[in-house]
C-alpha cells in the first residue's frame, strides 16, 4: 500500500462516519426546505403539529421494531397484534369495564402475543420472518372472528383523552411518544440489556460465549414490540373513537421503513432510536407533503419504497468495509 493510499483511508473513514451520523439529518432538512418552497401551508404551526401527531403511531411501533431488528430479527406481526389488542380493549370498555382495566388488558394482550413470537423463535427454532408472519395471519383472523367484521365505536371520553387530549398545549400522543422514545433510549444505553442486545445482534455466538441469555433476551424484545404495538393502537383508536377490525394493516411496513431509513442495520447490532425517530418523522413528512401537493395516495407507497431502497444503498455505500 502506498503512502497516499494509507493517508487517504482515515479521511475516507471520517467521511463515512460523518455521513452515517448526520446524513439523515441533512436529508430531513432538505426535505423540509423543499416542501416549504413547494407549499405555503407546510410550515404553518397547525400543519407541523399535525405531522408530529400523525408520526406518533408509527413512532411508538418503531421503538419496539428497532429493538427487534437490533437483535437481527424482524416482526411482521405488529399491525395484527395492534388490531387484536385494541379490539379486546375496546370491547371491554363497551361492556362497561373500567377504562384502566381495558387499557391494561390491551397492553397485556400485545405483550403476550409478542412473547409468543419470541418463544416460537427461541423454543421452536422458527425463523423470525416465518414466526411473525404466522402471527400476522393468526392475530388478524382472531380479530375478524372476535368482532365479526364490525367496528367498535362510542368509547368513553376518559379513554379518548389518550388520543385527543392535551398536556398544556401539546397533544397527549406526542407526549406519550416522547416518553416511549426516552424510555427506549434509557433501556438501550443505561441498562445491561441494551449492551446485550447490541452484542447479540453483532455476534450471536460471541454473545452466548459471554454469558448473554440470548433466548430470554429474544423473548423480551418481541414482548416489548408487542407492547409498543398495543400502545400505539390505543392512541390511534382513542383518536378515531373507533376500533376497526382491519385497523393496523400495513403498519409493519411503515415501522420497518422508519427503522431502516434511520440507519439501523437489518443484520443487527448497529443503529439506535435517535435515527428511528428521524426516520419516522421523515416518512410522515413525506406523506404530509405528498398530501399537500395533491399527489395520489397510490404514489405514497412508491415514494416510501424508493426512500427505503436509497437508504439501504447509501448505508451500504458508506459503511466501513467488512474484514
Amino acid at each position: 500500500m502506498s503512502l497516499a493510499q494509507a493517508s487517504a483511508q482515515p479521511r475516507l473513514f471520517e467521511r463515512r462516519t460523518f455521513f452515517q451520523r448526520f446524513g439523515l439529518v441533512f436529508s430531513f432538512l432538505l426535505l423540509v426546505i423543499a416542501l416549504s418552497l413547494l407549499s405555503d401551508r407546510f410550515l404553518t404551526p397547525t400543519n407541523l403539529i399535525n405531522v408530529l401527531r400523525q408520526a406518533t403511531i408509527n413512532g411508538i411501533i418503531s421503538v419496539g421494531m428497532t429493538l427487534v431488528i437490533l437483535t437481527g430479527g424482524i416482526d411482521l406481526s405488529v399491525g395484527s397484534v395492534l388490531a387484536l389488542s385494541v379490539t379486546l380493549g375496546a370491547s371491554l370498555m363497551k361492556q362497561g369495564q373500567p377504562v384502566a382495566l381495558a387499557v391494561v388488558a390491551a397492553l397485556g394482550c400485545g405483550t403476550f402475543l409478542g412473547m409468543i413470537n419470541g418463544l416460537m423463535i427461541t423454543r421452536a427454532k422458527i425463523p423470525p420472518f416465518i414466526a411473525t408472519l404466522g402471527m400476522l395471519t393468526v392475530a388478524r383472523g382472531l380479530t375478524l372472528m372476535y368482532t365479526q367484521g364490525q367496528p367498535i365505536t362510542g368509547l368513553p371520553p376518559a379513554f379518548r383523552w389518550i388520543g385527543a387530549g392535551l398536556v398544556g398545549a401539546i397533544p397527549v400522543p406526542i407526549v406519550l411518544t416522547l416518553v416511549v422514545f426516552l424510555g427506549g433510549v434509557i433501556f438501550l444505553s443505561r441498562t445491561k440489556y441494551g449492551a446485550q442486545i447490541y452484542l447479540m445482534g453483532d455476534n450471536p455466538t460471541a454473545a452466548k460465549l459471554a454469558g448473554v441469555p440470548t433466548e430470554r433476551l429474544t423473548v423480551l424484545v418481541y414482548a416489548l414490540s408487542g407492547f409498543c404495538a398495543a400502545l400505539a393502537g390505543l392512541v390511534l383508536v382513542a383518536r378515531l373513537d373507533s376500533a376497526q377490525p382491519i385497523i393496523g394493516q400495513g403498519y409493519e411496513f411503515n415501522a420497518i421503513a422508519a427503522v431502516v431509513v434511520g440507519g439501523t442495520s437489518f443484520a443487527g447490532g448497529e443503529g439506535g432510536l435517535g435515527g428511528t425517530l428521524l426516520g419516522a418523522l421523515l416518512i410522515e413528512t413525506l406523506n404530509n407533503g405528498l398530501n399537500l401537493l395533491n399527489v395520489s395516495p397510490l404514489w405514497e407507497q412508491v415514494v416510501k419504497g424508493v426512500v427505503i431502497a436509497l437508504a439501504l444503498l447509501l448505508h451500504k455505500a458508506f459503511s466501513p468495509p467488512t474484514k
